[in-house]
């Protein structure tokens, strides 16, 4: 579906997926697209539907629109046009997949068989970043300078590739043209987008004095700007697009270079640098050899594209994920309301059949109604605990603890609620587990969300039955394992991938889809794993799998290698059919 990225402006992080008809633009609230943006225009634009895709129009409004930095009146738009109204930057994009489809289609991958090629050659990416070393071994000055400049362009588009950290970025691209270039001090200064004033990001001077600030002509930022080009300054006293009061002269610059970092949808900021000598000499010297050419501006400007590109990448990428927690808050919010709103129901009705039993003395009618809200209160309490789960980073509190006990106490909380729902509950714990190191309280959680999840998907079934085991895999694997297995409907194929993803739910209404989701978070704090087999209407086995771990009386690690195996007993105090 068409759509309408917001990536610069107060509404960052936005999509506006398009519909049909005329769709209204602009900070009103009868808007279809509502922006905050002050410099928009109440009713500044209307996008309009029409055979060949979406078409832009301007209402009159005040700043104008700009699609593609050019100001339209009506425009039609294609994917990637970037429309610009006030200080908001959106992106236009339409899903298509054709062609994707027809590529796949025009390419072949054969086997190595089919191949009479064979690889004569292989460079590995050190090598291939070797390619312009050796620079002063040319006998050519000019090829020199050339693969000079080559290197300095190559180790540019490195350090862009290598970090999404705009700060870290910045500071690597200063230093790469303080080796190349013999400036004293520079600067990169970013536009902000709610002031729109250049904001200092990175500073850096030659001779590392922490106390010599740098003083910025605002004549060269103003120039810059307006005419977003690269300016180089070879003598402030001479250069006759400042006069000799202008800022530049008063702050004893010499030479300068300022270039606008200029990126696909915009200017982002600038890089200075420049040559300094204070006021009093520099007004004083006879005409000095320049430092700075019309190559070093050039390179500069190519220089700044490339940053400002990774910038504008890093601000993509920023509005990206805010749009996908933006999403993921709303998900969050309407499934909880919906589980929530499910519960209240349930304990509303359950209050009203205690009221109603109470009013006619029917006690039988009391207690069924005092049934439903205990059950409902149960559901939301657990609801929260997996919230609370799931929500926080936590350390698992390791202690030295007995899986069995664990397991145990979990079949005796929901016994009653396997006897309710016609499922037969079987211990199969394995006797004689050693006591290992684990969270018992979390673990607790993980195995009862997993074995209520079973009792929940064969209540309908005929001979409804759950079956629980522990076992110490010693052996190479050392590892605890806990298997759930149930007879019930089983999962579909292509469901499986899903099932741990939160508010996933296979159980509709009765489902909060946080369970299995806070099992996993759970088993993965223990540097465990939670593997799932099924066939649809055989069943399921969920083994619940983590490190078995003991630790001795000096805190270390200890050998488990003298360790064995349990044998599995059913029918005693450790196993058996408990429903």
């Amino acid at each position: 579906m068409p759509s309408l990225f917001v990536i610069q402006g107060r509404d960052q992080g936005k999509r506006f997926e398009l519909r049909e008809g005329v769709l209204g633009v602009g900070r009103d609230v009868s808007n279809f697209i509502r922006l905050q943006d002050t410099e928009v225009s109440r009713r500044h634009a209307e996008i309009r539907q029409s055979e060949d895709g979406y078409q832009w129009f301007d209402l009159g409004s005040s700043n104008g629109s700009f699609v593609n930095s050019v100001r339209v009146d009506g425009q039609p738009l294609r994917s990637g046009d970037r429309v610009q109204i006030g200080r908001t930057l959106m992106i236009y994009t339409e899903t298509s997949d054709e062609k994707a489809s027809d590529a796949s289609h025009d390419v072949d991958i054969i086997g190595h068989g089919d191949s009479p090629s064979r690889i004569i050659r292989s460079v590995s990416q050190e090598e291939g970043s070797q390619f312009l070393a050796g620079l002063e071994s040319s006998g050519s000055p000019w090829l020199a300078r050339a693969r000079s400049n080559l290197q300095i362009m190559y180790r540019t588009a490195l350090a862009v590739s290598h970090t999404l950290d705009i700060d870290q970025l910045l500071q690597r691209i200063m230093e790469l043209i303080f080796e190349w270039v013999e400036a004293d001090r520079g600067c990169v200064m970013l536009i902000d987008r709610e002031t729109d004033e250049f904001v200092p990001k990175v500073r850096r001077n030659r001779r590392d004095d922490a106390d010599d600030r740098i003083a910025i002509s605002a004549t060269i930022l103003e120039y810059v700007r307006t005419h977003q080009e690269g300016v180089l300054t070879s003598d402030a006293r001479e250069d006759d697009r400042w006069d000799p009061g202008a800022s530049i002269v008063k702050l004893g610059v010499r030479e300068a270079i300022c270039v606008p970092m200029q990126g696909r949808y915009g200017m982002v900021g600038v890089i200075y640098i420049d040559t300094f000598t204070s006021p009093g000499r520099l007004l004083q010297e006879t005409k000095a050899s320049n430092r700075f050419s019309d190559e070093h501006l050039k390179l500069m400007v190519a220089i700044a594209h490339q940053a400002a590109l990774a910038v504008e990448d890093t601000s993509y990428y920023s509005a990206m994920l805010q749009a996908e927690r933006l999403a993921a808050i709303g998900q969050t919010i309407a499934g909880l309301s919906h589980h929530v709103k499910n519960i209240l129901q349930g304990i509303r009705g359950g209050s009203f059949l205690i009221e109603e039993g109470l009013k006619a003395q029917d006690w039988e009618v009391t207690d069924k109604g005092w049934r439903i809200v205990e059950k409902n209160q149960e559901r939301i309490s657990a609801l929260v605990m997996d919230m609370l789960t799931f929500s926080k980073e936590r350390e698992p509190e390791m202690v030295d603890a007995d899986l069995n006990d664990v397991v145990r106490d979990v079949l005796e909380l929901l016994q009653v609620r396997a006897e309710q729902a016609g499922v037969t509950l079987v211990d199969a714990r394995t006797l004689q587990i050693p006591l290992m190191h684990f969270d018992p309280e979390g673990l607790h959680r993980a195995i009862l969300n997993v074995v209520s999840n079973a009792i929940d998907a064969c209540e309908e079934q005929e001979h409804a039955r759950v079956e629980v085991v522990t076992e110490f895999l010693a052996d190479e694997q050392n590892l605890l394992r806990i298997l759930v297995r149930d007879n019930g409907a089983g999962i579909a194929a292509d469901q499986l991938p899903r099932i741990f993803n939160v508010f996933v739910s296979g159980k509709g209404n009765r489902g909060t889809g946080l369970g299995l989701a806070v099992s996993q978070k759970i088993l993965q704090e223990h540097n465990g794993e939670i593997r799932v087999e099924s066939e649809p209407g055989e069943g399921s086995q969920f083994f619940l799998e983590l490190p078995a771990v003991r630790v001795d009386a000096t805190g270390e690690i200890a050998d488990l290698s003298g360790l064995s195996e349990g044998d599995v007993m059913p029918d005693s105090d450790l196993g058996g059919s408990l429903g």
